[in-house]
């Protein structure tokens, strides 16, 4: 690739350069710029900082290291917010229903700020867990050279001699249900679950997705890992920030950098780090953002090439924290590049390849850990994210199917068409083992938005049933569920996918050795239920749900809103 600098403000020229122009750089004066400032580019900061949430909370010192590195580099930070909703706080009520929704808002945000102002570089800061696929998306649509600072993770809570984190509250409700747990020790963990500011914890979706982006080479080395409240986190910043300058100068941008072997590589960290369910939709979308052919199926193939060789929550013991002390995300990348799974010759934001980076991080991990095993000594020998496919989900859909002792049953079917109904009932004690739970209506369009079943899913291994009852949607699952789950299911039913049709008792299915999800009930009586199946009204019909249920695609293909 020529490196060769180039004109820095070639984008912003548009706006401050010339006669004519001379309205637009008033504007500019009257925020206390100065005429020098004109040749310099325009970076952004889009600022995910807000109140709502610990994951976001954090976020602002960071947008601040950030403007200093910029400035400090030669540039000029413009900085804008972008929304996030709390998946911790939204779960388990309508609200879920816009977490989806603001992937696409952030991902709108970003690209028409940095088009509408000719920006000629952007800095994300972000931390729930739409914030990194949206910023990511949003970035890519814009394509001018940009780099993704994640907020970082929380630092675990304490209780009992055990680490805490939000999944083990979900956890402590089905315990406290099934009776399991005093009132006391419920309200102990409550309070103390999350002990400040960055985002959950354990490899779920926001860790996921931050360790997949330094894969991908868009964030960088060691980031993904670095807890919130750590100096180390702000001093990341202002250094991305620096680097970011550099790949303007280069004219270094997101789709050079994310692309299929990128793409591969990031999938690749998130088989071998035991990543979330919600890695599948987002890298499906954010691949369609980039223009890059990827499949669902593509997620299959790289699960049965790379083992799973970090021992991390929600199946496994140790969270994000512990990870960064053992390595991080770099040392996960080395072992799997010398034992031939990654692509060492891929660009990252700060011109370097891959194998570059990574040339002074040890081919094997330290001995005086276990948080990342050696690649002959993995926690399972295929990855853990698992495609099945059959008359229920001839799309697809996903399963996590790590910490099972057998991802395999047949049983009747209990069907609800919402998630307060379905985890009333587990609360009330009326699933019992060797039970499928059929959670539908609950897709990109007929939720709509494709809410997370933590609280179902939670309150299962609660109860002690997140081995013995299945749980099939054609909703989402948050990073934090484990247990004999499968989501994504595809078609869905509001759209009149085979799921729309399985009545109470039917016999379901799950087979995570052959990928099978199958409704054994014959074609001829399926297709008698559908003559007879009506599309339901749509839940909104004005306002973002309505837009999002009206062009949402398939969560098969990501359930992004401009699939035409």
């Amino acid at each position: 690739m020529d490196t060769k600098p180039i004109q820095i403000n070639r984008r912003s020229a548009n706006i401050v350069e010339g006669k004519s122009r001379a309205p637009n750089r008033s504007m500019f004066y009257a925020m206390g710029y100065e005429e020098s400032d004109f040749k310099k580019p325009m970076v952004g900061v889009a600022n995910g900082h807000s109140t709502i949430t610990p994951c976001n909370s954090g976020l602002q010192k960071l947008a601040d290291a950030a403007i200093a590195g910029i400035e400090e580099a030669g540039g000029n930070a413009q900085v804008f917010g972008t929304p996030t909703i709390s998946d911790g706080m939204a779960m388990g009520t309508e609200g879920m229903k816009y977490s989806l929704v603001s992937r696409e808002v952030i991902s709108d945000c970003i690209e028409t700020c940095v088009g509408g102002q000719w920006m000629d570089g952007v800095l994300v800061v972000g931390g729930c867990d739409k914030n990194m696929p949206g910023g990511l998306m949003g970035m890519l649509r814009a394509n001018v050279p940009a780099i993704y600072v994640y907020g970082g993770t929380i630092l675990p809570g304490r209780y009992k001699g055990q680490d805490l984190n939000i999944v083990s509250v979900f956890e402590a409700v089905g315990q406290n249900a099934a009776g399991n747990m005093s009132d006391e020790d419920l309200l102990e963990i409550e309070k103390r679950a999350i002990p400040g500011t960055g985002s959950c914890g354990g490899m779920y979706t926001a860790n996921t997705m931050s360790s997949a982006f330094e894969a991908l080479g868009i964030s960088l080395p060691y980031s993904s890992t670095m807890a919130n409240p750590h100096d180390e986190k702000a001093n990341s910043a202002k250094e991305s920030a620096k680097v970011l300058i550099e790949a303007i100068k280069k004219d270094l941008k997101p789709r050079d950098i994310v692309t299929k072997k990128a793409i591969e590589n990031a999938v690749a960290v998130i088989m071998a780090t035991g990543g979330s369910t919600n890695a599948v939709l987002h890298f499906l979308a954010i691949a369609h953002a980039a223009g890059v052919e990827w499949t669902i199926d593509d997620f299959e193939r790289m699960r049965k090439k790379v083992p799973v060789i970090c021992d991390l929550k929600p199946s496994g013991k140790y969270l994000a924290v512990d990870l960064h002390q053992a390595g991080g995300i770099p040392q996960v990348m080395k072992v799997l590049l010398k034992a031939g799974l990654l692509h060492g010759d891929c660009i990252t934001i700060s011109g370097q390849t891959i194998e570059e980076v990574l040339k002074d991080v040890p081919d094997v991990p330290r001995a005086d850990q276990d948080v990342i095993r050696p690649i002959d000594k993995p926690m399972y020998d295929e990855g853990h994210l698992a495609i099945l496919k059959g008359n229920l989900s001839p799309e697809g859909a996903v399963a996590k199917i790590t910490g099972l002792k057998n991802p395999v049953i047949t049983g009747p079917a209990r069907v609800f068409d919402d998630e307060q109904s379905a985890l009333k009932a587990i609360l009330d004690g009326k699933i019992k083992a060797g039970d499928v739970m059929v959670l539908r209506y609950l897709g990109p369009k007929g939720g709509p938005g494709m809410p997370e079943m933590l609280a179902p899913t939670g309150a299962l291994i609660g109860a002690g049933l997140g081995e013995s009852v299945g749980l099939i949607t054609d909703g989402r699952f948050s990073g934090g569920t484990w247990g004999m789950v499968v989501g994504h299911v595809a078609p869905e039913a509001a759209a009149g996918g085979t799921i729309a049709f399985v009545n109470e008792g039917d016999s379901i299915t799950i087979d995570a050795h052959e990928l099978k999800l199958e409704l054994n009930v014959p074609e001829a009586e399926i297709a008698k239920r559908r003559e007879g199946w009506k599309a339901p009204a749509p839940r909104y019909t004005r306002g973002v749900q309505a837009k999002f249920a009206f062009n949402a695609s398939s969560a098969s293909s990501g359930a992004v809103l401009d699939k035409f």
